[in-house]
């Protein structure tokens, strides 16, 4: 069955403001919404007619004994009551249609922000938030859209009670009309206060998803560091805080809830009292004094609605305000417009902020004192963010982005793995319209031919192999996303065989064996040099047995580049450089390799 996108095309949505956002999705759906408030407002006025009804039986039917008349105005009764229950249910209905599509929209929206913001996002906006966002704070915005169905019938219905009330008694109308108005008078300054501390809580709880995430993500190297305790201690330490702005909020938000229920109680309690009063002086009937009661009763429900609004109010407007944030990023081009063409052979890349020159079709390993700066410089190259790189003298940033990103390749140690076989995962756009796993790997049983020998060589050269031969179905096996089921070794292996097979003119790889053990790091580090040989890689990595293998190593020490040379020259003549690259913690063996391979190729 194909896959049914809710908003093909959600729209444009109004970012000036989280109010305007919330009226965009309103006016996303027009005609739905006027449905909503159409049979909200049916729902509240129709609550005002029985109690009328309920009048004239007393007064035309029981005073008088008038069986007729009696019998009529209970007929009249039910069937107000069958309408009730009719308008209730489509009211219901309507309105979760109406939320329901706000949530689809803005999901939409957001998923289209997010993708087109590529590595903007994570610059930005920590990976908490985002996940905030699109898991609560869509949901709280959509639930303000409630004021337009029920919300509109609320001031109707408002307005509808206090005409048939001054139709009874002119001073319980004023009563009512000016007793709302103070309602919302004395619970404004809660709100207001709700809305400060709900910002803050948000906030805080976006910031201990963020430390969350980080925590798990890292939680290998944090046990093999002995950090994993002193983590734990300060996310317990940020979760008591954050329990404790929970209950500021709770408390400002259980103050609303109670004034929400007891303020229209005592609200009612006087109305009835005061129409008692006037039935035993005779100025109402007894009748009417029932309606009245009936009247304040029905409008106990438009009140609470209003007051249950301004709570929602408050809680959307301060998630469509965090929505809207993330909508006003927009993507760095890292550059101007195009005004240049691209190298057309293989060309030589350079980095004048560090210093760094990358000749083509060499292995360069890139040794910095500070993995910071090794990030920075792979964002440089790979033109994630402005800077005067240039791509065989031409300005990186001037060159069309799309052609930037087919020929060079910024391959992240801990890359996203996104869910899929493990073939649709290392051939990634290549295997999107792939058929059937299973008819697929019939075909290849027939004798069609290997068609993954490409695949195989990668894994190979990613010493990965294993890996595929130890899952159930081999290549054909469906992986969870971040293939949590492997182990951090495995997922960095599988990470290096999709870089690998990829085969861009530029291969920047960031620390790409930083979770394997030291044989298997000097298996790879032989492959991959025959795997790119003839290809332009940097290998940005404080390995002692990857930067053996390279043509040439630079060593990044303070934003500069200080010292080039093989492995083995380093060595010899830069203290700096044997200090830094004997902190990886390789062996004396793997350290031996390193310079003997360097020496070999000298």
């Amino acid at each position: 069955m194909p896959l049914r996108i809710p908003h093909p095309e959600p729209g444009v949505p109004d970012t000036s403001g989280p109010l305007r956002y919330v009226w965009w999705l309103i006016r996303r759906q027009p005609w739905r919404v006027l449905r909503g408030s159409v049979i909200g407002t049916l729902w509240m006025v129709g609550l005002s007619v029985r109690p009328y009804l309920v009048s004239r039986a007393i007064d035309d039917g029981l005073r008088a004994r008038d069986g007729r008349a009696l019998l009529w105005w209970v007929a009249a009764i039910v069937a107000a009551g069958s309408g009730l229950a009719w308008a209730g249910i489509m009211r219901h209905r309507t309105m979760t249609f109406v939320r329901e599509d706000a949530s689809a929209r803005s999901a939409e929206v957001l998923l289209r922000r997010l993708c087109g913001l590529g590595a903007v996002l994570p610059r930005r906006l920590a990976a908490g938030d985002v996940a905030t966002v699109g898991g609560y704070d869509i949901v709280r915005t959509s639930h303000v859209l409630t004021l337009s169905g029920p919300g509109v019938g609320a001031v109707i219905a408002y307005g509808v009670v206090a005409v048939l009330l001054w139709s009874v008694a002119p001073p319980l109308a004023a009563l009512v009309l000016l007793g709302v108005p103070a309602i919302a008078v004395a619970v404004g300054p809660l709100l207001r206060r709700l809305e400060r501390a709900e910002s803050t809580y948000r906030q805080q709880q976006g910031e201990l998803t963020t430390r969350a995430d980080d925590i798990v993500a890292g939680l290998r190297v944090l046990a093999g560091v002995g950090g994993r305790h002193l983590f734990a201690r300060r996310y317990a330490a940020r979760s008591r805080a954050l329990l404790d702005e929970g209950y500021r909020v709770g408390a400002v938000a259980s103050w609303i809830n109670a004034l929400t229920i007891a303020v229209p109680g005592l609200f009612l309690a006087a109305v009835v009292w005061l129409a008692a009063r006037m039935a035993a002086d005779g100025e109402i009937t007894i009748g009417q004094m029932v309606a009245v009661y009936g009247y304040t009763a029905v409008l106990v429900v438009p009140v609470w609605f209003l007051l249950e609004g301004g709570y929602q109010l408050i809680q959307g407007r301060v998630a469509a305000r965090r929505i809207v944030g993330l909508l006003r990023l927009t993507p760095d081009r890292a550059g101007g417009p195009v005004t240049a063409t691209a190298p057309k052979h293989p060309a030589e890349l350079c980095d004048p902020t560090t210093g760094l020159v990358v000749p083509p079709g060499r292995l360069v390993g890139v040794a910095a004192d500070d993995p910071a700066e090794a990030v920075a410089l792979a964002e440089r190259l790979g033109r994630y963010v402005a800077s005067d790189a240039t791509w065989g003298g031409v300005p990186l940033a001037a060159v069309d982005l799309d052609e930037v990103r087919a020929r060079i390749l910024v391959a992240d140690h801990d890359a996203y793995l996104f869910a899929g076989t493990l073939r649709q995962i290392l051939r990634g756009r290549a295997a999107a319209g792939e058929a059937d796993p299973e008819a697929t790997g019939a075909a290849r049983a027939a004798g069609d031919g290997d068609d993954d020998a490409d695949v195989r060589a990668a894994l190979h050269a990613a010493s990965a192999q294993d890996v595929a031969d130890a899952l159930p179905n081999g290549l054909d096996t469906p992986i969870g996303a971040r293939a949590r089921t492997l182990s951090g070794g495995q997922r960095q292996r599988v990470r290096l065989a999709r870089a690998l097979l990829a085969e861009p003119e530029v291969l920047i790889l960031v620390d790409p064996t930083s979770a394997v053990d030291s044989h298997t790091e000097a298996r790879i580090a032989r492959r991959l040099r025959d795997a790119r040989a003839g290809r332009t890689t940097v290998v940005l990595a404080t390995s002692p047995l990857l930067l053996g293998h390279a043509d040439v190593v630079a060593h990044l020490n303070a934003g500069r580049i200080v010292a080039t040379g093989t492995h083995a020259d380093l060595l010899d003549r830069h203290p700096g450089y044997r200090a830094l690259v004997s902190r990886t913690g390789g062996s004396a063996d793997g350290d031996d390799e390193s310079v003997e391979a360097g020496r070999a190729r000298r």
